[in-house]
Formats: C-alpha cells, sequence, structure tokens
C-alpha cells in the first residue's frame, strides 16, 4: 500500500498529469472534462474543507478514471484517525502542496535561493476505499442566494460584457466580453440555467484578466497553438476554481471538442503544463477576487 514515506519513488508532475490525461481522454466524448464536479467538489474527510488548485482537477481525474461516487478524501493517517480503514490493496491518488526549502544555504545564496518553494505530494484515499466510515448527508444552500453572490462578484469588476450573437469570447483589442443572451443557455438535471450561464461568462472573465493593464498574460496565440491552447485551459481552470469559490456548478461548454485535442498536446509535450496552468489560474482568480472586493469597498 502506498504512504505517503514511498511519494519520492516517482516524479509528481508526471503522476498527476498523466492521471489527468487519462480523465480528459475519458470525458472528452461526452464533453466532460475532470474539473466539471457540479456540486460536490473534492474535500478533506478530516477537515471537511475542499481541495484546491490543481489538487481539484487531480482528485476529479482520479475519481472519474475510477469511477469513485464519494467526493471525499484523506491520507491513510487521517482515514485511521476517523476510525476508518482503508481496504488492503486499494492504490492511493496523488495531492500537491507547495513548501518552501527548508536546506541549509551559505551567506553567498541569494534571497531567490533562500525563498526556494519546492513541489510536494501526498497520498490519499476516497471515502469508497475505507471501511468504518459513513458519509454525513450534505445540505445545501439556496441556490438563489449563490446566483446572487455571483451578480454581485461580476458587477463589482466593471468588465465590459456585449450580449447577442451565438458565441461567447474576450475580445482583446477592445477589452471587452461577447457574451449570448442569458435565454440562450439551458438547464440540465445538475445544473440550472443560470449556473449554466455564468459559469461561461467566469471562464470569459479569467481572459479578460490576462489583459495587459491586468495580469499581462499572452494572450495572442492563434487556434491550434501552443499558446491558445495553454490560455483556454487557464480560463477553464480558472472558471472551475470561482465556481468553486462561488458554489455554483461548472458548465460543460460545447466546444470543447476543439480544444481536447490541443490541451492533450500540451500536456504530454510538457509534464509541468498542469501545474502551470493550475497556479496560472489561481493567480487571476485571486485577482479577480480581489479586484471585485476593492471596489465593493469603494463603492
Amino acid at each position: 500500500m502506498e504512504t505517503d514515506s514511498s511519494f519520492s519513488r516517482f516524479d509528481v508532475y508526471e503522476r498527476v498529469t498523466n492521471e489527468i490525461i487519462k480523465a480528459i481522454e475519458a470525458g472528452a466524448g461526452e464533453y466532460r472534462m475532470p474539473w466539471h464536479h457540479g456540486s460536490h467538489l473534492p474535500r478533506n474527510a478530516s477537515t471537511k474543507l475542499p481541495y484546491r488548485g490543481v489538487n481539484l482537477i487531480a482528485l476529479g481525474s482520479a475519481a472519474r478514471v475510477r469511477g469513485f461516487q464519494s467526493s471525499y478524501w484523506a491520507t491513510y493517517r487521517q482515514w485511521g484517525k476517523l476510525g476508518a480503514q482503508v481496504r488492503r490493496g486499494e492504490k492511493a491518488s496523488v495531492i500537491v502542496f507547495f513548501k518552501r526549502e527548508d536546506a541549509d544555504r551559505s551567506e553567498d545564496d541569494d534571497e531567490a535561493k533562500r525563498n526556494r518553494v519546492v513541489i510536494r505530494g501526498s497520498f490519499v484515499f476516497n471515502a469508497n476505499q475505507v471501511d468504518g466510515w459513513r458519509e454525513e448527508v450534505e445540505t445545501h444552500e439556496d441556490t438563489i442566494e449563490h446566483l446572487d453572490t455571483v451578480e454581485s462578484f461580476i458587477g463589482s469588476l466593471g468588465a465590459v460584457i456585449r450580449y447577442g450573437g451565438n458565441a461567447a469570447y474576450y475580445h482583446k483589442p477592445l477589452d471587452q466580453i461577447h457574451m449570448p443572451d442569458r435565454q440562450q443557455f439551458a438547464g440540465t438535471n445538475a445544473r440550472t440555467a443560470a449556473e449554466a450561464f455564468y459559469s461561461v461568462l467566469l471562464h470569459e472573465l479569467t481572459h479578460w484578466s490576462g489583459h495587459p493593464k491586468r495580469l499581462n498574460r499572452n494572450l495572442s496565440g492563434r487556434f491550434g497553438t501552443s499558446a491558445y491552447a495553454m490560455e483556454e485551459l487557464i480560463a477553464e481552470l480558472g472558471a472551475a476554481f470561482l465556481c468553486a469559490d462561488l458554489g455554483i456548478s461548472v458548465h460543460p461548454r460545447r466546444d470543447h471538442a476543439a480544444y481536447v485535442a490541443s490541451w492533450l498536446l500540451v500536456l504530454r509535450r510538457q509534464k509541468t503544463a498542469i501545474i502551470t496552468a493550475a497556479g496560472t489560474a489561481t493567480s487571476a482568480c485571486r485577482y479577480l477576487r480581489e479586484s471585485a472586493l476593492e471596489k465593493q469597498r469603494a463603492a
């Protein structure tokens, strides 16, 4: 059985990337990516807190590929403290975290080296892999309250949003977001039409955050290039992270099929790509949240 002590045997980037590639390949035909969790975000069974960033994607990928129905995860030790036992032969899934390097350094080392952050990892098991633990019945808040929060968040950003047409996209030269009318978004058994609309708009707002006068990301890539695929992946992850923060379901976009091949190509070529994209998306989300809060305070 895998435990935290065996983590050094493999490359964390490669393992996480391979799991996500498997999940993307499994879900591409029905336009569902491993970060489309609906209202059931992966969370730690011990702390009850949801996982964030690349861990949200990694655990969503593991659950999708291996057919886990529970959204709860924990380390071997955490399950033990909860009175549960991981079944013999169960395979762990990997999560990652970043840690400031504590190695001894000479006085000649500069500040950057002394403050270097390195990636570390840990193994976790899903609740479907353990005995002796029962999942609590979750109670969900009123969706209307969630959507009011989303509307306030978006309005505080002051982005120029034009409605009409059949496509959602960010127009960098004019610094405008273009969206279809709300009536064109349909609901499903898992999410409302309003949630579908907002999740797409949050995708475009993540693109909007990359404008030169904001975070100044590379938005110059053309469709089919690695730069374009990377920015689309960042926007997809940004929307997923924002939806998680705001308590709404992520809506799979029908244009995913056009992007999946280029995403897979980027991930296969560069095993750190998913970590980089998740980190960049996290920075974009932080920028949007802080900008909204600042404008709300100034109002």
